[in-house]
């Protein structure tokens, strides 16, 4: 149950290349025992995993082991196509949701309404409630309907976030990559992190 302290968090995975990025931002935010975090993921995103990570998910009959993240047995799962989970309802107070990666299908469903699967349509719960969005669309290049679409998001209040990591901090590995991303997602859901420093707070931080 949600106490006045705890905050809820929902994290989507859809399937555009990056499964990493949703899987560190997962990791970093089960870290946080003040947080209670919601879980979902695509069919699509669950070929990915396997294509990308080497990690096979089954969505019906899920364990969060499977997914190799530290701490993953206090996420609480959701079905991707169960339309009666909590996130379906804005009477469920959840304070933020990040979808990552955001394929471009399901970018342009939230932006039209379509609310087709839980990702879609918690989405669509969190616009109408006014409540913190963020997404993390991974594809190049993008068309105009891609940008027609996320410009949409923007004007409604949703944090679009590409994954487009920094270079100014030195990264020295694709996990530094990752994190200069998830950074910035976690600033965005208003979760304190220690995964870099910032610009002006060290030698060559972001």
């Amino acid at each position: 149950m949600k106490t006045a302290s705890r905050r809820r968090i929902a994290l989507a995975i859809t399937g555009a290349s990056g499964a990493i990025y949703g899987l560190r931002v997962l990791e970093e935010l089960l870290r946080n025992k003040a947080l209670e975090v919601h879980l979902t993921i695509t069919p699509a995103a669950q070929k990915i995993l396997e294509i990308e990570n080497g990690i096979s998910v089954d969505l019906h009959a899920f364990s969060p082991a499977a997914l190799g993240v530290k701490n993953a047995e206090r996420a609480t799962y959701h079905a991707h196509d169960d339309l009666m989970a909590p996130l379906a309802s804005g009477s469920f107070r959840l304070d933020a949701m990040a979808v990552v990666p955001c394929s471009m299908a399901c970018a342009g469903a939230i932006a039209r309404g379509l609310s087709k699967d839980l990702v879609e349509r918690a989405a669509d719960v969190m616009l109408k409630e006014r409540r913190t969005l963020t997404i993390v669309p991974r594809e190049t290049p993008l068309s105009a309907v891609h940008l027609e679409n996320l410009l949409a998001l923007a004007r409604l209040g949703v944090a679009v976030v590409p994954a487009c990591p920094g270079f100014y901090g030195k990264p020295q590995s694709v996990e530094d990559l990752v994190d200069f991303v998830v950074a910035r997602v976690l600033d965005h859901l208003a979760v304190a992190h220690k995964l870099g420093p910032r610009w002006g707070e060290g030698d060559s931080g972001f």
